[in-house]
C-alpha cells in the first residue's frame, strides 16, 4: 500500500500535547505507524560530551503515531489523502481541494 504521509510533507497534529502545531516530516517510520516532525514531540535527552560536540540536556524531537497527523493543503487547513491514476501514475491529492500533492 502506498504511503499517506511521506518525509517532508507539510503536517499538522490533529491529538495530544502538541495538538494544533505543524511541522515537516524527517522520517517515516511504516513498520512502527510511526513518524518524526519536526518541532513536534520534543523530549530533553542528555548528551555525554565528546571530542566534537559539547554534552548537556539536548532537545530531540521523538516518534508520534501517524493517525494523530494530517497533511495540510494549499489553504493551511488540514486535509485527508485519496489516490488517484492520472495517465500511467498514481498520484496522492488532498481531499479538501482536489489538488495533486
Amino acid at each position: 500500500m502506498a504511503a499517506k504521509l511521506r518525509k517532508g510533507d507539510k503536517v499538522v497534529v490533529l491529538a495530544g500535547k502538541d495538538k494544533g502545531k505543524q511541522g515537516e516530516i524527517t522520517r517515516v517510520m511504516p513498520k512502527d505507524n510511526k513518524a518524526v516532525v519536526e518541532g513536534v514531540n520534543i523530549a530533553i535527552r542528555h548528551q555525554r560530551q565528546s571530542q566534537s560536540s559539547q554534552g548537556g540536556r539536548l532537545p530531540v524531537a521523538m516518534p508520534i503515531d501517524l493517525s494523530n497527523l494530517a497533511l495540510v493543503d494549499a489553504n493551511g487547513k488540514a486535509t485527508r489523502v485519496g489516490f488517484r491514476v492520472e495517465g500511467d501514475q498514481k498520484v496522492r491529492f488532498a481531499k479538501t481541494t482536489g489538488e495533486a500533492i
